[in-house]
């Protein structure tokens, strides 16, 4: 009779073990999902955005097709639907690439880097790099503890009982890791010291050269006086 309660109470704590890995790793599946469905919608702005810096990049260098094209075709690619995570990271890599050919090219029109609408699609860009290379932080984390979990015993047990698999990194490989970011040549210019500074020289004016320093004349030995007899 004992035998048969002890048996029976080990089934109902493995059960109730198998629940609780089930419970947890649906908690971080769908922790996963969620995270993925943020990343998507600062995708989605991105690309949005890219489209408009294209328009306005036109306005200013519509020979320029080659590269206008080119930024084009990588954002179509970008858009494209049933892409898995490791997919897209890898169309938004030559995305970034195409929008650092296109960001080159606006160096060469200083009409167009001075303009107003550019330099806020400029920086809402930027903005949006930040917040997806945060998101991706966040989906990344996610997808590295459902993977372990998935991974190792005994969760693993529960996981291909369910059919619960590995979920897909988002990683952009190479110098696509980072956002894009833009710069107008002012990183390396050297900068002059304010006028303001003790011994400093206004911006613009020619450094003037120490005067030079005249020797001392030493003055000859005084001869002593003859001694007397």
């Amino acid at each position: 009779m004992w035998v048969w309660i002890i048996i029976a109470v080990v089934l109902v704590l493995v059960v109730l073990w198998a629940v609780g890995v089930y419970n947890g790793l649906i908690k971080l599946r769908n922790l996963v999902q969620e995270a993925w469905r943020q990343i998507d919608v600062e995708l989605k702005r991105r690309h949005d955005l890219i489209g408009n810096l294209v328009e306005t990049v036109k306005g200013y260098a519509a020979h320029e097709r080659g590269t206008l094209e080119d930024v084009m075709k990588a954002r179509s690619a970008a858009m494209a639907g049933g892409q898995s995570p490791a997919q897209q990271a890898q169309s938004e890599g030559l995305l970034s690439q195409a929008l650092g050919r296109l960001i080159a090219v606006a160096e060469a029109y200083p009409d167009l880097k001075a303009n107003q609408n550019f330099l806020a699609l400029q920086q809402e860009l930027t903005s949006t790099e930040d917040r997806i290379a945060s998101a991706r932080r966040y989906y990344n984390a996610n997808v590295r503890e459902l993977n372990t979990k998935v991974e190792t015993v005994p969760s693993n047990i529960v996981a291909g009982l369910f059919n619960i698999g590995r979920a897909e990194y988002f990683e952009v490989e190479g110098e696509e890791r980072d956002p894009v970011k833009v710069d107008f040549g002012q990183r390396d210019a050297t900068i002059p010291p304010p006028s303001g500074y003790a011994g400093g020289t206004p911006a613009g004016a020619p450094a003037t050269p120490p005067a030079a320093v005249e020797p001392t004349p030493t003055p000859p030995a005084e001869t002593p006086p003859p001694t007397q007899p």
